[in-house]
């Protein structure tokens, strides 16, 4: 007989008091049998005793940022499958079902839920939209495939994605750094569309457009740095041969016409130039076999993963499911 997976909400708030109940008792209506985790991220409102009386599993985590947050949780929390979500009442629990449904019958690592503003538009403020846009696009140039929402907060994970996702960010890249590990790793994902929501009276973005639009934009560029880094030093040393074979090349022509060098700076200005560029592609060619070896021991932390969900499906006599090479 097939047992039902187990069903890890987690919900990482600070200062949302005014919506987390409401969070609490959908979810565990929407997916009866879950456990309802919320991590209180140094709140003053009282979050905590209100997602408490509610009926979740409170825990604490004074540091501020939401990446550190979800870091902890996927390493504190065991379960089979992992509902990520935002304690601010945005998100549709009803839609939870259907997005653990999709992942589980497909055998999945990632299930995104794609925002459908509600109410008008009003949901979104415009900065967020149109940010969101531009890294959709960027993450599309930069690794080939083009997400609809990569900084949505709603997410359905595997145990095996959850246990081996190295997670390095500290506050909102968290959304950014998942979707290019599911991306590096090429892991089996799909998007979902789902119903979002205006926040309720009484609730605050904790999002500020620019300065986490600027942090956001620097996850990216690193993480493409460290995940296709012949790509990323290409483009420096391209540059930096094409400006020293413009200013040099003039030099080269005047000096076989004339056989006098008379510009020195420039010449050695187009030299140095040169030089960069071929450190530069000397720099991505090492750093691509570095990249590669950490792309194999990723690789291998979520076969090994998948080997103890495999023993564990064994144990509880369910059928098991192999995840499939893609």
């Amino acid at each position: 007989m097939t047992s039902p997976p187990r069903i890890a909400v987690l919900v990482p708030c600070r200062n949302e008091a005014a919506t987390v109940a409401s969070v609490v008792a959908d979810f565990s209506a929407a997916l009866p049998g879950c456990t309802v985790h919320v991590y209180d991220n140094g709140s003053n409102d009282g979050t905590a005793d209100v997602a408490r009386r509610a009926g979740a599993i409170v825990r604490s985590e004074p540091r501020p940022g939401k990446g550190g947050v979800v870091r902890r949780m996927l390493g504190e929390i065991d379960a089979d499958v992992y509902v990520i979500v935002d304690g601010d009442a945005t998100y549709d629990a009803a839609s939870a079902p259907r997005m653990v449904d999709e992942l589980v019958v497909n055998d999945l690592d990632m299930v995104t839920a794609i925002r459908d503003e509600q109410g008008g538009g009003a949901a979104y403020r415009r900065g967020h939209r149109l940010g969101n846009r531009a890294f959709n696009a960027l993450l599309g140039t930069l690794f080939g495939v083009r997400p609809s929402d990569m900084l949505s907060g709603y997410r359905v994970l595997s145990r095996r994605f959850a246990k081996s996702f190295p997670a390095a960010s500290r506050g909102f890249e968290i959304e950014t750094e998942l979707t290019v590990h599911a991306l590096a790793q090429r892991l089996p994902t799909t998007e979902i569309r789902t119903p979002y929501f205006e926040r309720p009276a009484g609730s605050q973005s904790k999002l500020s457009t620019y300065r986490d639009g600027s942090r956001i934009l620097r996850m990216t560029v690193s993480l493409y740095r460290d995940e296709r880094p012949l790509s990323f030093f290409g483009i420096f040393a391209l540059a930096f041969c094409a400006v020293g074979l413009v200013l040099g090349g003039s030099v080269v022509v005047e000096y076989m016409e004339t056989h006098l060098v008379p510009r020195f700076p420039t010449a050695i200005l187009a030299t140095g130039l040169m030089l960069l560029s071929f450190l530069s592609l000397a720099c991505g060619l090492i750093l691509h076999n570095v990249a590669r070896g950490q792309r194999e021991m990723k690789r291998l932390a979520y076969l090994a993963a998948s080997s103890s969900d495999a023993e564990a499906h064994r144990a509880a006599g369910s059928p098991v499911t192999t995840p499939i090479a893609r």
